[in-house]
C-alpha cells in the first residue's frame, strides 16, 4: 500500500499545482519555459503513474475487503463509466454542446469514473485509489470554474453534430475498452 500511497502523493500532487499554487505554476513556467515545465511535469507524472499502478497490483494481492458490494453496483458502475468515456471524449472533440455546458468534462469524467470503481468495489486498495481520486477532482473541478471567473471565460455554443461525435467516440471508446482492454490491462471484465 506504500507504493501506492506514494504514487497517488506524485501524481496528484502534480496535478494539484493550479489548484493550491497556480500564481506559482504560472511564474515558473514563465522562468524556465513551458517546454522545461512541460517535460518535468511529464516526468513526475509518469513517476507517479508508475508507483500508482506498482502499488495497485501489490495491493490487490492481499485485499483487504471493507464491503462486499451488491451485484447492481456492478451495473450501475459500468453505466457510469459510459458517462465518463463520453465526458472524455467531449474534453477533446471541439465545438461540442457538453463542453460548452459543463466546461470541465475531463475532471467531471474523473468524479463519475472514480465513483463507479468506488461503489463497485469494496476492498481497501480500490477506496484508496479511487477515493484519492474522486476526492481530487471534486477539488480541482472547483478551482477551475473559479479560475473561469476570475478571467471571465466564456465557452462557445456547441453544436449538434460535434456533440454528435463526442458521444459516438466515448461510447465506442467504452465499448473496446469494457469489452477488452479492460480485462486484458486490470485483469477483470466488467461485462463479462
Amino acid at each position: 500500500m506504500t507504493f501506492l500511497i506514494l504514487g497517488l502523493i506524485v501524481f496528484l500532487g502534480v496535478h494539484s499545482v493550479r489548484i493550491v499554487a497556480d500564481d506559482w505554476r504560472t511564474k515558473t513556467r514563465a522562468q524556465i519555459g513551458a517546454l522545461p515545465w512541460k517535460g518535468l511535469y511529464s516526468a513526475a507524472s509518469l513517476v507517479g503513474l508508475g508507483l500508482i499502478v506498482w502499488g495497485f497490483s501489490l495491493a490487490r494481492q492481499q485485499p483487504v475487503q471493507l464491503w462486499s458490494p451488491p451485484v447492481a453496483m456492478r451495473h450501475l458502475a459500468s453505466l457510469l463509466t459510459l458517462v465518463s468515456f463520453v465526458l472524455l471524449a467531449a474534453a477533446y472533440v471541439p465545438g461540442n454542446s457538453i463542453k460548452a455546458r459543463l466546461h470541465h468534462p475531463m475532471v467531471l469524467g474523473v468524479k463519475v469514473w472514480a465513483l463507479a470503481h468506488l461503489l463497485a468495489n469494496g476492498n481497501i486498495a480500490h477506496m484508496v485509489l479511487f477515493g484519492s481520486f474522486l476526492v481530487w477532482a471534486i477539488f480541482d473541478f472547483r478551482a477551475a470554474r473559479q479560475r473561469d471567473r476570475v478571467a471571465g471565460t466564456s465557452y462557445p455554443r456547441g453544436s449538434a453534430g460535434a456533440t454528435a461525435i463526442a458521444v459516438a467516440v466515448g461510447v465506442g471508446a467504452w465499448v473496446v475498452f469494457a469489452l477488452l482492454l479492460h480485462g486484458l490491462l486490470m485483469g477483470v471484465r466488467p461485462l463479462g
